[in-house]
């Protein structure tokens, strides 16, 4: 039964997951992590394609019996968070932190790899497991793995997220547009810096770029469809060296996003246009330079079937949720512009232990309990998809 088979790995699933918890890496930094992962890989005999990634690699279980290619993700990376959760296993990395749950997505796809591995003789095709880095970071880790390889000949592909607004023992699902298109820029504004005195002799970078941020808001409220979900946020700004100094350059961290693939095509032109107004009418200049832009992660419906039919025959029709879209960007998105293909989450929800915490939180802790979970789902899911790419 393959509940037992997984049950056999919890034990070490969870020395797993607090290990990896203990030894964060942050984007383009996992290396310890990569070899980590590698040492798993290679004992249970997984091939590994050759590439050039730095950190980040992809393996493949090849079944006894010839099939289709199906691919299992997890991304690798901390973040770059002060923990403050007091826990045993707390990161030993000073202002690191696992505190989005990849380490238990580590811990779960991994799980789910062992108990394939034990399965290999009725496996009639190959899984291949990516071990993804930078996702917390723009431009993210999907397309250099993709670039490598990774998605060649890959038939379908499965990923999580761990959720804590979904309870432990259920996961969550939706149809279409999941998460949100990402557009991450970087906008400097130029103006001639003078005395404040006589502002009239200057052109205030400051005032110029408060004026920008708040016109970039009309996008929202005027030149989009107001059934469509956007938001356009900056969350740095930095400008001016003192007082008494009209500012001449300002710049500006900003990101927009949205639900909808017209409008995040729609939307970097836009920003470029109210950014150039503005500035023209202060007698200022301005650089925009995209940072990183990841698509809309869109579930495919009939994957989505799949984990839904494989979750409710192990756990219950109670186990699966219908969870609401969000604006949050994952590069999944990017493996789903190429095959069909899924993310579910899973739930950790467990207030008694403190798991309740939001995702970057240096207070997030995840339940545990959901690691046999999430690796029932994908072993599950695996086995069915290439048993009906048979028939």
């Amino acid at each position: 039964m393959i509940r037992d088979r997984v049950r056999r790995y919890r034990d070490e699933q969870i020395a797993w997951r607090r290990h990896l918890h203990q030894h964060p890496e942050v984007a383009n930094e996992e290396v310890a992590t990569t070899a980590w992962l590698r040492q798993h890989t290679e004992r249970l005999g997984l091939v590994e394609p050759s590439h050039n990634l730095a950190t980040g690699f992809f393996a493949d279980l090849v079944g006894d019996q010839p099939g289709p290619l199906i691919a299992i993700r997890t991304d690798i990376d901390a973040l770059p968070i002060h923990e403050e959760t007091g826990l045993p296993f707390a990161s030993k990395y000073p202002g690191k932190m696992h505190a989005c749950g990849h380490d238990m997505h580590m811990a779960t796809v991994l799980g789910a790899a062992h108990v394939l591995n034990d399965l290999r003789s009725q496996l009639a095709g190959t899984i291949r497991f990516l071990f993804q880095p930078a996702e917390e970071k723009p431009p993210g880790g999907a397309r250099p793995l993709m670039a490598a390889g990774a998605l060649d000949g890959v038939r379908m592909i499965f990923g999580l997220h761990v959720d804590p607004d979904l309870p432990t023992g259920t996961i969550g699902l939706h149809d279409g547009p999941t998460m949100a298109s990402v557009y991450d820029f970087d906008l400097t504004i130029i103006g001639q810096a003078g005395h404040a005195a006589r502002p009239h002799n200057a052109t205030d970078a400051l005032v110029t770029a408060a004026e920008v941020i708040t016109a970039l808001q009309t996008i929202v409220a005027r030149d989009i469809d107001p059934t469509e979900p956007i938001v356009i946020t900056f969350g740095e700004i930095s400008g001016g060296t003192a007082r008494n100094v009209i500012a001449e350059r300002v710049s500006l961290v900003g990101t927009a996003r949205t639900l909808s693939p017209e409008s995040a095509t729609q939307l970097p032109e836009l920003i470029d246009r109210v950014v150039s107004g503005v500035t023209a009418s202060r007698g200022a200049n301005y650089e925009l330079n995209e940072v990183a832009r990841y698509p809309v992660l869109s579930n495919d419906a009939a994957v989505n079937r799949l984990l839904e039919r494989c979750t409710t025959t192990a756990f219950g029709s109670d186990a699966v949720r219908d969870t609401r879209p969000m604006l949050g960007g994952e590069d999944f998105a990017c493996y789903l512009e190429r095959v069909p293909g899924a993310m579910f989450r899973l739930g950790i929800r467990n207030e008694a232990i403190g798991a309740d915490k939001s995702w970057h939180s240096p207070m997030f802790i995840a339940d545990e309990d959901a690691l046999v979970v999430g690796t029932e789902v994908f072993v599950n899911a695996a086995l069915t998809a290439l048993d009906e790419a048979r028939t």
